[in-house]
């Protein structure tokens, strides 16, 4: 019985964290396309961003990697259960897709909002990848922990780019409504979504990975040794 337990508390937690990896890389393309434009010289700041997409890509391969060797595919979520897509809905009225990005590049205000929203969503990441690894379900797991070490690793860079942006140009971090929609989103998930998901036995599996079409990131390959 905890043996059940444990393999869909772990199913259900990997599918909404591959998710969000895929969601968050993704967007992120949109959100440099903004920084580039609206800080063209800052050169330190799109390298970050940069960084930060990379990051995004790496951490969602892991899962996917924890699912091959699992012989599964992850369970079928969508935006419902994405952090960053209930906090862009909620604080710009749009979903991510829909997101004006031409609006937010005219904007002071709405480049400098999505700056925080990216930052407290990253800061609640950060916080939550602690609690997983302190819980006995998830140390369970040696992989699992593998891949959250390597995320609590990356995740600081996530966030203080942004943060060091806001402190730069004398704006806020965070107001009080964005905070409490952060809280509101993360509680939401935990307490609502979460426990829906998890007892669904009509939740069907993804037929087809997140990234299927999506070009191959081609590594450099070593150079031959020369006589």
């Amino acid at each position: 019985m905890f043996a059940r337990f444990r393999r869909r508390y772990l199913d259900v937690l990997g599918s909404i964290y591959i998710y969000n990896e895929h969601r968050g890389y993704t967007s992120i393309d949109r959100v440099l396309e903004a920084v580039q434009a609206h800080c063209p010289d800052d050169a330190a700041f799109i390298a970050a961003i940069h960084k930060h997409r990379a990051d995004e890509r790496k951490h969602y391969v892991m899962f996917r990697r924890w699912f091959d060797l699992q012989g599964r595919m992850p369970l079928a979520v969508d935006r419902a259960c994405g952090h960053i897509d209930r906090f862009v809905e909620i604080v710009f009225g749009s979903t991510i897709d829909d997101l004006d990005t031409k609006a937010v590049i005219a904007s002071e205000a709405l480049f400098e909002r999505l700056c925080r929203v990216i930052m407290l969503t990253e800061m609640r990441g950060m916080r939550q990848v602690d609690t997983l690894l302190k819980s006995p379900l998830v140390r369970s797991d040696p992989v699992l922990v593998r891949i959250f070490r390597i995320i609590e690793r990356d995740e600081p860079s996530h966030w203080q780019p942004y943060r060091d942006w806001l402190v730069r140009t004398g704006r806020p971090q965070a107001k009080r409504s964005e905070r409490l929609v952060d809280l509101w989103v993360h509680r939401e998930l935990l307490f609502v979504k979460l426990p829906l998901l998890f007892p669904n036995p009509w939740l069907p599996r993804r037929t087809d990975w997140a990234d299927a079409g999506e070009p191959e990131v081609r590594r450099p390959q070593p150079r031959a040794r020369t006589a």
